[in-house]
């Protein structure tokens, strides 16, 4: 089993549970797909893209759970990170986290499996 990780707004994540899918915030939209990490990718995405932000959470999914959808991709450094071409059912959310701020102002997502 492979967990990946998704950071985004608390605000996101509630309408997203209450609607019952994730349809991606708005650089996911833009960018056509749901971006998400590994564990060894997921501080360094929270410090390039979250730093500063508030009030965030991360999402943990079973990347099997999504099938077809989800594609492995290169991109920053060329590692493959996972995509997801399609919303995310909220019911195949294993746990959300917070992420509170460190004193540098990066999101701290603790330890990840």
């Amino acid at each position: 089993m492979s967990r990946i990780y998704k950071v985004l707004s608390r605000a996101e994540w509630t309408r997203a549970h209450e609607a019952g899918r994730f349809e991606g915030s708005a650089v996911d939209r833009q960018d056509g797909f749901i971006h998400f990490s590994t564990a060894a990718q997921a501080q360094e995405t929270a410090r390039r893209h979250f730093a500063g932000q508030a009030d965030l959470v991360v999402l943990e999914v079973e990347a099997d759970d999504l099938g077809p959808a989800l594609r492995w991709e290169p991109s920053r450094g060329g590692d493959l990170f996972p995509h997801l071409y399609g919303a995310l059912n909220a019911a195949l959310v294993r746990y959300v986290t917070e992420a509170p701020l460190d004193s540098d102002g990066t999101p701290a997502l603790g330890p990840l499996a």
